[in-house]
């Protein structure tokens, strides 16, 4: 019996001791969490502050850069209507997403608030629980409650600002350049200058001026047209105007003109960044230059002619054909002697004239026989005249010249005192000569791949040039009584001529300093008859 009360007391003692130690533990970590959970509530409760103010602060920021936007708006508000709404969209999206976001955080924090005081309230009555056990079962549950605090799991940092992203609004720039915008005026029309406009080989270079300096001028419009009108251009029977866009200065050069008009208009117009101004008053320009084609309706029926191009064609003549086919049969074959033809025309195997067909319908009588003549269709009575003519590669034989129209149709370029001419002879033997009245004078030049031809009828003068380089080959002077042809010869080859030219610069100053250098049709005294 003492033994039982003996081990009864030790347990309570026992007892009485972890109950004390127990209690001194728990109620230290009490004391801990009631003041931690008192900090927390301090924390969070300064955080509600916060937050409060700064949905205060967006509101007030968001009314007043409302405020400013509207003053802003109201004197721009024509032009800038659909900006101010989307600013003030974004304005009140971005204000209702951080109201948002802070009533959220309010809504937590104050959920958390309520159950952290809940939990406070209820840790402050369990130090008041006298039984150890009831004590130990409150206190786990507030250590559970404690951990799964959401207090505890709260950022107490504002998830947004109170700054408005949108609030950089400052329109006293745009303003001022608004203030001092100025509508661009339309340019006036140059004036283009007919003394500072140069026409000369083939290139018109037209120059113009502004009324009044415009520093606002960004490029001019040249146009340009060919007529054969002198004066202001006419609107009937007109070609259209060609356009030269982007000129940057009041200058402009076209090159490599063809001048198959008498006269070409200009006009140029001034152009800002905004408009084109007026076009100025047109000028026109004098191009006047020798046009002409070959006379198809006369040329010999050997040669294939189109326009500016001339091409031997041994099977031209209908007939032919027949009567070479006829002496074939017979075995025989008419040919030229070589002897004969050494210094002059060549000829390969042909008919009789009497082979030839009639001549066409409504034409004068064909180039026949020996001749391969073709000429001109224009006639020159007067004035100074420039054309050029190439011969292809493989060309046999060709002339080159001018004659009277009464030149006869069997007559050969330069063996008549009414033709002059400059052959060429690849045939047998390489031959360049210069012919006038069955004379021929033997040039020591090399064959120029293209040969210029200048006429000047009044001055009686016909010269011959290398196109390119302008050396001078050999000139003529004489005085022309007839209207002249420019005249072509073309055995076994083909030429093509260049027509519609101004003579060249180089050949007028060439023509001032060889004038009395040249040789004449007089001084062809070393001739060879053919």
């Amino acid at each position: 019996m003492d033994s039982q009360k003996n081990w009864c007391t030790k347990t309570w003692r026992g007892g009485h001791n972890w109950r004390s130690s127990i209690g001194e533990a728990t109620e230290e970590a009490l004391q801990r969490i009631i003041s931690t959970l008192a900090n927390k509530n301090d924390e969070i409760q300064n955080f509600i502050d916060t937050l409060n103010h700064t949905l205060k602060g967006v509101q007030a920021n968001s009314s007043n850069i409302l405020s400013e936007l509207d003053e802003e708006f109201d004197s721009l508000y024509s032009i800038l209507d659909e900006v101010k709404e989307g600013m003030i969209n974004s304005i009140k999206q971005e204000q209702t997403r951080k109201s948002q976001e802070l009533q959220s955080q309010i809504s937590q924090c104050n959920n958390a608030l309520e159950n952290s005081e809940e939990l406070l309230e209820f840790a402050t009555r369990s130090l008041d629980i006298k039984e150890p056990e009831e004590f130990s079962k409150a206190a786990r549950q507030i250590k559970d409650r404690v951990t799964m605090a959401s207090a505890f799991r709260l950022s107490l940092k504002p998830k947004v600002s109170d700054n408005m992203t949108h609030l950089m609004v400052d329109f006293s720039q745009e303003r001022q350049m608004l203030q001092t915008l100025k509508f661009l005026p339309v340019p006036k029309a140059p004036e283009i200058d007919p003394v500072e406009c140069l026409v000369a080989d083939n290139s018109v270079t037209v120059a113009w001026r502004m009324p009044e300096e415009d520093n606002k001028i960004d490029h001019f419009i040249l146009e340009h047209r060919k007529t054969n009108f002198d004066g202001l251009p006419r609107v009937k029977d007109e070609q259209c105007w060609e356009i030269i866009d982007n000129i940057k200065g009041t200058e402009y050069t076209l090159s490599g003109l063809k001048f198959d008009s008498k006269y070409m208009n200009f006009r140029v117009r001034a152009c800002n960044k905004a408009v084109a101004g007026e076009y100025s008053d047109p000028v026109t320009l004098e191009t006047k230059a020798l046009n002409f084609n070959l006379d198809n309706s006369s040329s010999h029926l050997n040669l294939k002619v189109e326009d500016t191009c001339v091409e031997w064609d041994p099977t031209g003549g209908k007939g032919q054909e027949s009567k070479i086919k006829g002496k074939e049969n017979k075995g025989s074959v008419h040919v030229t002697s070589l002897k004969k033809h050494t210094s002059g025309t060549p000829s390969p195997k042909r008919t009789s004239v009497g082979s030839r067909p009639p001549a066409v319908r409504g034409s004068r009588d064909r180039f026949t026989g020996e001749s391969y003549t073709v000429l001109g269709d224009t006639a020159i009575e007067s004035g100074q005249h420039y054309w050029e003519v190439k011969a292809q590669k493989d060309c046999k034989s060709y002339s080159v010249g001018v004659a009277y129209k009464t030149l006869g149709k069997f007559d050969q370029l330069g063996k008549t005192n009414t033709s002059w001419c400059i052959h060429v002879n690849n045939w047998l033997q390489n031959t360049f000569a210069a012919k006038h009245n069955n004379k021929v004078k033997a040039l020591d030049v090399t064959v120029p791949e293209k040969i210029g031809v200048f006429c000047d009828f009044d001055g009686g003068q016909l010269s011959f040039y290398d196109a390119n380089s302008k050396q001078l080959l050999y000139s003529f002077k004489t005085k022309f009584t007839q209207p002249l042809l420019p005249g072509f010869m073309v055995w076994c080859g083909g030429l093509s001529l260049s027509t519609g030219m101004q003579v060249p610069s180089a050949v007028r100053t060439l023509q001032k300093s060889e004038n009395g250098m040249t040789g004449s049709a007089s001084s062809l005294n070393n001739v060879v008859t053919q």
